[in-house]
């Protein structure tokens, strides 16, 4: 708990967290956290992708289990979202000092999950997934700078990005602790559950354009108002969600041209984010999405285009280490209840490629990405212990043999 007050000093704004990727303060959350990490007894690499990487027994053979999540950050954000999951696999290490294991552990500190710098998510588990595409080394962030040269800034070698992805292999599996960020836990009274599956998730940029022009002076009637359209498809995107169970639809972030006090807005930008369990439900909300938006630019004399659609599956986790998992819950005393994840997370990507599960963490209040997030201690440590438990069991089961009291 301590080690996520530390972390959330390593920010870029004063007063609030923000912890973009490949910063300053991505750099500084990296430091502390290496230093974390030796002292647990693991080997620290950094990837050339950012991610920071904690290594255990790396004579321990080609077999190993992966454990972690983010270290990136939403502007003003809570202090355990991503972090904390990276923490645990460190506790986790740290409590098994030098205690043989005939598998290797490695806890993975991903450099980019949240998708800010550059409208990109899971840029570090990508990597680590082997499936970066170097398309995206050319976006730009909000200061046209690109990602290729963040990176080098940064000391990585963007030639070198295929170095960062493991060999499926020689991967076990990947366990990614987290908050849940949502009520189900804390209703049920239980400090941890086990994920079910993440829901797929389509995120769209959206572009409306009309007219600028003077607002004493043009007359009210056929103005071109690119603003007043966007507004009434935000309007939409809420009546969509409401119409479908399970539907979660947001229009989260917008640009406007040229946005001043005395101008008719031109254009407007904004962002398109649509999830469902299902994959077409999700999609035919997103088709009704496009469709509203091109009929109310008709409508009121605008032009709209679809800039960017991206889509993540709906995930299935790995039926095997999610049933251990639940396993190690009922040994340490808990009930295994089981949730589905309405946020996307690192494993969404990691399970293209390796067998993934996630424990989710009882989350009080519920609220994320926000300063106003909290996990107690006490859940904390239950995490610790269900963690340790699941990487003695899985080394059990590698050397085929039985634990004993794996929990402790």
């Amino acid at each position: 708990m301590r080690r996520c007050d530390e972390l959330a000093e390593c920010t870029e704004e004063p007063g609030r967290i923000t912890r973009r990727f490949m910063t300053e303060a991505m750099r500084s959350a990296q430091h502390r956290l290496g230093g974390w990490m030796r002292d647990a007894g693991l080997s620290v690499t950094r990837d050339h992708a950012g991610n920071l990487i904690g290594r255990r027994d790396p004579g321990a053979g080609d077999q190993r289990l992966l454990v972690g999540s983010h270290i990136d950050t939403v502007p003003g954000a809570g202090r355990y979202d991503g972090v904390l999951g990276v923490l645990i696999g460190v506790a986790v290490a740290e409590s098994l000092g030098s205690q043989p294991l005939p598998i290797g552990l490695d806890v993975l500190a991903f450099s980019e999950e949240e998708g800010v710098r550059f409208s990109k998510p899971y840029l570090g588990s990508s990597a680590v997934a082997g499936c970066f595409a170097p398309e995206w080394l050319d976006r730009r962030d909000d200061k046209d700078g690109s990602l290729r040269d963040a990176l080098r800034t940064f000391g990585c070698d963007p030639a070198r990005l295929e170095d960062a992805a493991y060999d499926p292999e020689q991967v076990i599996g990947y366990v990614e602790p987290h908050l849940e960020q949502g009520p189900v836990l804390e209703r049920a009274d239980s400090p941890v559950g086990v994920v079910s599956g993440i829901v797929g998730q389509s995120r769209l940029r959206i572009e409306f354009l009309g007219e600028s022009g003077h607002a004493g002076t043009t007359p009210m009637a056929g103005r071109r108002d690119a603003l007043l359209t966007a507004s009434r498809f935000v309007v939409a995107v809420r009546d969509t969600a409401e119409s479908c169970e399970g539907l979660h639809a947001t229009a989260g972030r917008m640009e406007i041209t040229p946005n001043a006090p005395n101008v008719i807005p031109e254009r407007v930008e904004l962002s398109l984010d649509v999830r469902h369990p299902c994959d077409t439900d999700r999609n035919t909300a997103v088709t009704r999405l496009v469709g509203a938006g091109q009929s109310l630019a008709e409508a009121d004399g605008c032009r709209f285009r679809v800039l960017e659609n991206t889509a993540q599956p709906a995930v299935r986790v790995d039926r095997a280490i999610t049933d251990r998992l639940a396993e190690s819950i009922t040994r340490c005393g808990g009930e295994p209840l089981r949730l589905s994840s309405g946020a996307g997370h690192d494993a969404v990507v990691m399970a293209k490629r390796f067998p993934s599960a996630m424990l989710f963490v009882r989350h009080p209040g519920g609220v994320s990405h926000h300063p106003d997030e909290r996990v107690e201690e006490a859940d904390v440590a239950v995490a610790i212990r269900v963690l340790r438990d699941l990487v003695v069991r899985v080394a059990a089961d590698a050397a085929g043999v039985q634990p004993a009291e794996a929990s402790r």
